[in-house]
């Protein structure tokens, strides 16, 4: 049986905003004639803020805060205990003060179910203050540099780069991938995502999907993805 797996920010939406509108309604008629789950770094109520709740509840699953806090329309159906350490926050904070990025906006540490983001320039930024953060890192690498210290630091668990500006962290094995508990080997899978590279936080459930014999689309925004859904209308 096939089914559609699909990251939210840079794949189904512009990042960190709503579902265009024209690509709303193709979308939802999908939802209703496929199976589709759909998995993103972001916690419920910013889910539900970008797609609304008629796509949220037409998909299967929804899987927030990378799979660590999952619904079935409005039930939780599992969610992840981990909370992140003194230790943890510090190296953050430390982070945070050695960063020559100036612009900041509260909040940098970000709790959500099973993980935290977190963000030099933080969650209360604007459009022009994320667009000047998005350049910084693509000329310094600092998301990437930040990851890199952080899983040598603590090897139990992972940072990976999700979104424009924000790190995803959880316990090693809590990432993306884990969604695949919930499918068989005899499902036919189709993710697409938008940070697949290594070190992206979709590239381990691209790795695991293919590894299933399944197929993985890196795709640059939403236009791209609505190109490939055609296909399987």
């Amino acid at each position: 049986m096939k089914k559609f797996i699909f990251d939210v920010d840079g794949t189904l939406t512009p990042s960190r905003k709503k579902i265009e509108h024209e690509f709303w309604a193709p979308f939802l008629i999908f939802c209703r004639h496929h199976d589709v789950y759909l998995v993103t770094g972001s916690d419920r109520q910013k889910t539900l803020e970008q797609l609304g709740l008629d796509i949220c509840y037409t998909a299967k699953r929804v899987y927030n805060c990378s799979g660590c806090d999952v619904y079935e329309k409005d039930n939780n159906v599992y969610r992840d205990a981990w909370k992140s350490s003194d230790e943890v926050r510090q190296f953050l904070q430390d982070e945070l003060d050695y960063s020559q990025f100036r612009i900041r906006t509260d909040p940098h540490i970000e709790e959500r179910p099973g993980c935290i983001n977190f963000s030099i320039l933080g969650r209360g930024a604007n459009w022009e203050e994320r667009e000047a953060y998005v350049q910084w890192d693509k000329d310094e690498h600092e998301r990437v540099s930040i990851a890199r210290r952080f899983n040598e630091r603590f090897p139990d668990l992972y940072a990976t780069v999700g979104g424009q500006t924000g790190l995803d962290i959880a316990p090693l094995g809590r990432d993306k991938s884990q969604i695949l508990r919930d499918f068989t080997d005899d499902d036919e899978l189709y993710f697409f995502g938008d940070r697949m590279e290594e070190g992206g936080n979709d590239h381990s459930l691209a790795v695991e999907v293919k590894k299933r014999c399944g197929f993985a689309y890196n795709v640059e925004d939403y236009t791209k993805t609505w190109n490939l859904l055609s296909k399987y209308d």
